[in-house]
């Protein structure tokens, strides 16, 4: 089993090769694209069925939870008994 391994690793170290980079000076393929491109689909007609989905979206906004400025009060039972001092 030792050896089989021992061979295998010598085979693929034997067959690897080794990747170069490209040197400076050395220029790759250029690519030049047109300056414009025109696709006409004058010619083509195109002819399809709309597909809805079965159930209905509904979107139903959440109104805005803000934090409040006013405190609103349930009852005036001190106000109101000053008052009736002051009236009196």
């Amino acid at each position: 089993m030792r050896i089989t391994r021992l061979f295998l690793t010598g085979a693929l170290l034997s067959l690897s090769t080794a990747a170069f980079a490209q040197e400076e000076g050395e220029e790759g393929p250029r690519v030049i694209y047109k300056e414009r491109t025109e696709v006409d689909f004058e010619g083509v007609d195109v002819a399809g069925e709309l597909v809805k989905p079965q159930g209905a979206l509904l979107l139903d906004r959440k109104r805005a939870a803000f934090n409040p400025l006013i405190k609103l009060r349930t009852d005036f039972n001190t106000e109101m008994s000053q008052s009736v001092d002051e009236v009196k």
